[in-house]
């Protein structure tokens, strides 16, 4: 049982950490006392945690999540329930009985945490159920869809500031990855948060690298190829801006024997699912997405996200480039564009109606394109964007800074030429993961095939049944019973316990394998 007050103890056995990331704690403990609190944490940095884990600690209570989209509320429960922490959703993916029943178990206080779309939770009958609801504290993920000053301004997020007079002693924590100051103020005004904790951690990836090409004529294609080429390892994301595009680019992937699976919104859920459950297991290596793939994806391995078209904004980018390197180790970020990129963008501004919205965007547009066509730091640009003063001149981890990858450093070394780099100092990269040997290679694509057939077995995402840096903790560390299992990262009690025996069973026949051809080779 965990011990009331120890989130230290709800951490280990529930997510099987035995440590906080920076900034969680506090969070944790901040909302545990009952404070409203903005929380600005880029991509990968573990926002979902600060919620889920106060949310576990608080039998008989429920924690109310308002998020905008149904498959990353699905996702969120489908984790959530393996973990042992009871989770509802109630969306358009339900059917009335089904809905019945959640709205019933919410009143009785059955759930840790509740997923709603904020379009539903405006409705008068929503407000009115949620009154008889154990209500612990509110949470507004992806908050910045609130301010029309952010990317992402949503309409439906407006009506959110209801909530404060609806439920005046209920506090609200709003929580998200990319806000500039003005939209972290609007964010704080318009859900009228009373003196709320702040927790900005630094937007500065040190891992990530940042290279930005403008492509003339057909040099993009040739140039996605010659990237492509060159990350044989981990997965890629392609962004790309039309629907057309990314069918396109798929189509090309193939025809140069680069396999790829496809992501927009125009097909099917069923089709949709299958592609993003295919790359998440990887079975195929590269995805072509727009826009609409990557809000929630918890993919820790990806080596290169390549975006085929200027972002509407510095957020847009900050946010799509972010979802490389979530492992902490290197990653490219490629942004290559064309002039007529730009014309696009500037033409549906001006099909906007609206004088602010149109302003904003302008605003957008005009930083976007200070990005990349700067020669300052690419790195610094994105800290001083959001607010934050970098105290290094150079981040040692751009084309700007002389960082390009090697199959570019011909292209790029007459630009380099003439800058000033001898007398920079730049920000540290951690280095290249060393290569796996083949034993390892051999046991993690072993791991990767039981999971994939539990995975489809009981039709729940690869992902869910084990994170990718915990399938690899497994590889590094190859427990031998259960005790040293639940040692490994990841692993909390209720999925120790859930797929633990399965695990040592593939690790024990994959020792005793190699023993055999060890053996067998000595014979020989």
């Amino acid at each position: 049982m965990i011990s009331a007050g120890n989130p230290i103890a709800a951490l280990r056995h529930y997510w099987g950490y035995q440590t906080f990331r920076p900034m969680q704690e506090r969070i944790v403990s901040s909302l545990l006392a009952g404070r409203d609190a903005c929380v600005i944490m880029p991509t990968g940095g573990g926002k979902s945690l600060c919620y889920q884990l106060p949310a576990a600690m608080s039998p008989g209570q429920t924690v109310l999540v308002i998020s905008p989209l149904i498959a990353l509320m699905q996702d969120q429960v489908a984790q959530l329930t393996q973990m042992g922490i009871p989770a509802g959703l109630v969306n358009s993916s339900l059917d009335r009985p089904a809905q019945s029943r959640v709205m019933q178990k919410a009143c009785d206080g059955e759930y840790r945490l509740l997923y709603l779309s904020p379009e539903r939770l405006v409705l008068p009958e929503t407000l009115a159920w949620l009154q008889r609801v154990p209500l612990l504290f509110f949470v507004i993920d992806e908050a910045h869809c609130i301010s029309e000053w952010g990317h992402e301004f949503r309409p439906d997020y407006r009506n959110l500031n209801s909530l404060r007079s609806r439920f005046p002693d209920r506090p609200i924590a709003a929580f998200t990855a990319s806000a500039t100051q003005r939209v972290r103020h609007d964010i704080i005004e318009q859900l009228q948060l009373r003196n709320p904790h702040k927790f900005i951690a630094s937007f500065h990836r040190p891992n990530l690298r940042y290279i930005v090409r403008e492509c003339a004529g057909g040099t993009q294609t040739e140039l996605l190829l010659r990237a492509l080429r060159n990350y044989p390892d981990g997965n890629i994301i392609i962004y790309a801006p039309t629907i057309a595009r990314v069918e396109e680019t798929v189509g090309l992937l193939r025809e140069n024997g680069l396999g790829s699976v496809a992501y927009h919104g125009q097909m099917d859920h069923d089709t949709r699912k299958r592609n993003q459950e295919r790359w998440m297991s990887d079975e195929v290596r590269i995805l072509v997405g727009t826009i609409a793939f990557g809000l929630g994806i918890n993919k820790p391995a990806v080596r290169a996200v390549i975006h085929l078209s200027l972002p509407k904004s510095i957020e847009q980018y900050y946010q799509e480039a972010g979802r490389g390197g979530r492992d902490g180790l290197p990653a490219d970020c490629l942004l290559l564009w064309q002039k007529r990129d730009a014309g696009l963008l500037a033409h549906f501004i001006g099909q906007l109606a609206d004088p602010v919205e149109k302003e904003a965007a302008w605003q957008r547009y005009h930083e976007i394109r200070r990005f990349v066509d700067s020669r300052d730091c690419r790195h610094r640009q994105i800290c001083l964007h959001f607010g934050e003063i970098p105290k290094w001149p150079s981040c040692g981890a751009c084309d700007v800074c002389g960082a390009s990858p090697a199959w570019l450093a011909e292209e790029a070394a007459p630009r380099l030429h003439s800058r000033k780099h001898a007398k920079l100092v730049p920000a540290t990269r951690p280095a290249a993961p060393a290569m796996a040997g083949a034993a390892d290679s051999e046991l993690r694509e072993r791991l990767r095939e039981w999971r994939r057939t539990l995975a489809g077995e009981r039709d729940i995402p690869a992902f869910v049944v084990m994170h990718d840096t915990a399938l690899d903790e497994l590889c590094r560390r190859k427990p031998s019973s259960l005790q040293e299992l639940r040692q490994v990262p990841g692993f909390g009690e209720k999925r120790t316990a859930a797929y633990g025996q399965q695990i040592l069973t593939v690790l024990s026949q994959f020792r005793s394998g190699k023993a055999r051809g060890h053996a067998a080779g000595q014979k020989h």
